[in-house]
């Protein structure tokens, strides 16, 4: 589908929390060693969570309500924005019951493949069912205004972090995608990821001693 609005990070963000998930799938899997220590080390568990949040919250507070005023007569837009708000809100109780299982050293470890397994499913048909209706929606009723302004905000939430959300959201992008997204960012931001942060997010191995792929 063609879209009018650049949905390019978008769909990018979609394709980093889905690849993420697919990790956390195949550490909770793991039988050689406990999956609930591994995840919890790992680096990449604590960022996923906080992408997946700042992502989320941005559309619920910036979007959203935007779209709501501009689509007030139109009932069955309101209707699928309202289940986006309610998909997103079965992130959150998923991951603090995840950070639970975690944190329970007897039998937390025999949580995580179901919970896994439901992060999978609600995160993939969330994201699955953004990309099929909710996404033409907001290309019709978001300006390139409000638009910027969503990716700006989105950006600030990041904060402090953004010299590492950078990486993580381009790792396993194509190398078309990479060089489009790096190539609409300031020329300063173009040269510290390629000679620092993406460097310095290899060195990490956010993800421990689990698989990269």
């Amino acid at each position: 589908m063609t879209y009018q609005l650049d949905m390019t990070m978008m769909f990018t963000v979609h394709d980093a929390l889905r690849r993420d998930a697919e990790r956390i799938a195949r550490i909770t899997a793991r039988m050689d060693d406990d999956p609930g220590r591994l995840l919890g080390a790992a680096v990449g568990w604590e960022m996923f969570k906080a992408y997946l949040r700042v992502h989320h919250t941005t559309e619920d507070d910036l979007l959203w309500p935007v779209m709501e005023r501009t689509l007030a007569d139109r009932p069955d837009e309101l209707a699928l924005l309202a289940a986006m708000e309610a998909e997103h809100a079965l992130i959150d109780p998923l991951l603090e019951a995840f950070d639970a299982a975690i944190a329970d050293p007897d039998t937390g470890h025999e949580r995580l493949g179901d919970l896994s397994d439901t992060l999978t499913g609600v995160l993939g048909g969330h994201l699955k069912h953004e990309e099929s209706e909710a996404l033409a929606v907001i290309d019709l009723s978001v300006t390139p205004e409000q638009w910027q302004a969503f990716g700006q905000e989105h950006g600030k939430r990041n904060g402090a972090d953004s010299t590492r959300y950078l990486p993580w959201v381009l790792d396993s992008a194509s190398e078309e995608r990479t060089a489009l997204i790096l190539s609409r960012m300031p020329e300063h931001i173009q040269a510290a990821y390629r000679d620092e942060w993406r460097a310095a997010y290899d060195a990490m191995n956010v993800w421990g001693r689990t698989e990269r792929s």
